[in-house]
């Protein structure tokens, strides 16, 4: 792939180093940044012919096959608009919009162009995530009741993410957007979300936006989802998921404590991983971070995709649910109600309900428990069918 990289920051490189590292056949052609010496140094250091602080110049260059939106929020559409105007592929980096609205318009609108659209959510890509993923579709957690994703950390490396007009919002729509594709992805994409309730508030950080934030989201089929989002954590980046079934449990720590664990005076540390807050004393290093970030999949996923003409696992339709979802996360964290999520566009099943997970025991009894006791005997916890009085049986 040729492709142009829109935005030379943070995120910018760390797209540039699994795009060039990984498939080893792909390459940034054509660079665009706001600032001339960043667009100047990042085509250096990625050995990038083409470089513009102009955006339509870098995204209508002849060799680009594909556009990979790495700005801040606030410049998504834009550009956007600008890959259909040119009839150019288009990936960008979450979240797709500052709202649902912003979304629903960028949707439509490579919809409409009939071009090749990617949502970058690394983090339903990353090896622990695809491993457990599979377990979960499989059936090995039986029908999935909750799902809850955490991610929190010191606060974002830009200007742009502490500004709400620029950025749409602050550790909700920075963060949340990760846990809630990463929920949704384990509940079933196709279950259509309903409500949610969240707690907001700024806690720390001198800003508008909110830098903490707590919420629960009801699906139609009775599962629920949680998420957990903080820019005032401190000890590095925590990213941590756990799922609930009927038949089991999955817990996943993705980052912070992974079993790599080092100790240093200082001497000759330097860069850890991303978002750590020290280089000295007990560390918790990444062993690769492009791969364990889901960076290196998730640029795989969306190539061969588009090569084959398929869409990839993650499209601007899964960033527009994300959007309205979040949009009820900030209107419940100002009523203190649940809110209904609202969704112009829906694609998955409609009216479903809550299903039965009761067990027959027999014909008069559901079975509620069935343990082993500490001394050596089988009980069973009974509901009777027609009484509904529960009642304990030892097995002998």
């Amino acid at each position: 792939m040729k492709i142009a990289m829109l935005g030379s920051g943070f995120i910018g490189r760390f797209y540039a180093e699994s795009l060039q590292g990984y498939r080893s056949r792909d390459k940034i052609v054509s660079i665009y940044s706001r600032r001339e010496e960043s667009a100047k140094k990042f085509a250096e250091d990625y050995k990038c012919d083409h470089w513009s602080t102009n955006m339509e110049d870098a995204i209508a260059h002849p060799e680009v096959e594909i556009v990979c939106i790495a700005l801040p929020n606030n410049k998504h559409e834009e550009a956007v608009l600008l890959c259909c105007k040119h009839k150019k592929a288009v990936i960008t980096t979450k979240p797709l919009g500052r709202n649902a609205e912003e979304a629903k318009r960028m949707l439509l609108a490579v919809e409409q162009a009939g071009i090749f659209n990617g949502y970058l959510e690394d983090l339903v890509y990353t090896p622990k995530f695809l491993k457990a993923h599979e377990s979960v579709k499989n059936g090995a957690l039986g029908r999935v009741l909750w799902a809850k994703s955490r991610e929190t950390h010191p606060g974002p490396h830009s200007d742009w993410f502490w500004d709400i007009e620029q950025a749409g919002g602050g550790c909700i729509l920075d963060l949340g957007c990760h846990c809630v594709e990463i929920t949704r992805s384990y509940i079933g994409k196709d279950i259509k979300p309903v409500e949610v309730m969240c707690w907001a508030d700024t806690q720390v950080k001198p800003i508008e936006a909110e830098d903490h934030g707590i919420a629960l989201i009801k699906y139609e089929n009775g599962s629920i989802a949680q998420f957990e989002v903080s820019w005032t954590f401190r000890g590095g980046l925590d990213l941590r998921d756990e799922v609930m079934g009927t038949e089991g449990t999955i817990w996943i720590n993705s980052f912070l404590r992974t079993g790599f664990e080092m100790f240093t005076t200082g001497k000759g540390a330097d860069y850890v991983s991303e978002k750590a807050e020290s280089n000295t004393g007990w560390l918790f290093p990444v062993g690769d971070e492009l791969n364990e970030l889901g960076y290196n999949h998730m640029f795989m996923d969306m190539f061969n995709s588009m090569e084959k003409g398929a869409a990839p696992k993650e499209t601007f339709y899964d960033g527009y649910v994300v959007n309205a979802i979040l949009d009820a996360a900030y209107k419940s964290a100002k009523s203190k109600l649940w809110e209904p999520v609202k969704l112009d566009i829906w694609r998955g099943q409609e009216g479903l309900s809550k299903p039965s997970n009761y067990t027959d025991y027999d014909a008069d009894y559901y079975l509620v428990k069935e343990e082993m006791t500490h001394y050596g005997t089988k009980k069973l916890i009974l509901k009777n069918k027609s009484t509904g009085k529960f009642e304990e049986r030892i097995l002998a």
